[in-house]
């Protein structure tokens, strides 16, 4: 009798102990899998359908608030909209891939084609863009920004895309597979407590 009353006295502890892991488990793959799919929205998903473009800072220019490795997102906007204080990413060359995100300090009308142009410097430059940019140069200005998620969008959108992004979908989908069986699994074993486990209590009690 003192073994089944010691053994009454230890197995609640334990089973609260495990069903504590059990619920803290859960609990983190459940964050770790909200956390995935919303860096995923913020990278792919958003600027895909707004339009916009996910770039990753390579200097230092925009320091301390864009950091390099920060992941902005730009939005397209047309030149008429662009104001002072925007920060302005624009084709360093016009026709060709490369970009600068800087901040715009003037904007400027011409009296006679009417033609906006845009004097940008960067955050932590001391002085201003060498020449100022014109309509045609114009791809969007900032619409939020991931400091330290520019990795993310270098593999994604660099040679490795092919196979990154198939892996992050196929990782996303296990990782919430598994989230899903190791729930349904925890709440059958309580609801279905083993049958050896029922019998060995119930001799232990008889005993």
């Amino acid at each position: 009798m003192s073994g089944a009353h010691a053994l009454r006295k230890v197995q609640p502890p334990r089973k609260q102990e495990r069903t504590l892991r059990q619920w803290l488990s859960l609990t983190l793959s459940a964050a770790l899998l909200i956390l995935a799919t919303a860096i995923a929205m913020l990278v792919i998903v958003m600027p895909a359908v707004t339009g916009g473009s996910a770039l990753t800072v390579l200097t230092s220019s925009m320091a301390p608030k864009y950091p390099a490795g920060s992941l902005i997102v730009i939005q397209p906007t047309e030149p008429s909209d662009v104001s002072i204080g925007d920060v302005l990413t624009y084709q360093i060359t016009s026709g060709k891939p490369d970009v600068i995100s800087h901040r715009v300090i003037e904007r400027r009308v011409d009296t006679e084609t009417h033609e906006i142009s845009f004097i940008t410097q960067g955050d932590n430059n001391t002085v201003a863009d060498p020449l100022p940019v014109q309509e045609v140069q114009v791809k969007g200005t900032l619409w939020y920004s991931l400091p330290g998620f520019g990795w993310i969008n270098s593999a994604i959108n660099g040679s490795a895309r092919p196979f990154v992004v198939p892996i992050v979908a196929a990782a996303l989908f296990a990782y919430g597979a598994w989230m899903l069986v190791a729930t349904l699994r925890s709440r059958y074993r309580r609801e279905h407590p083993r049958r050896g486990t029922w019998q060995r209590r119930r001799l232990l009690h008889h005993s």
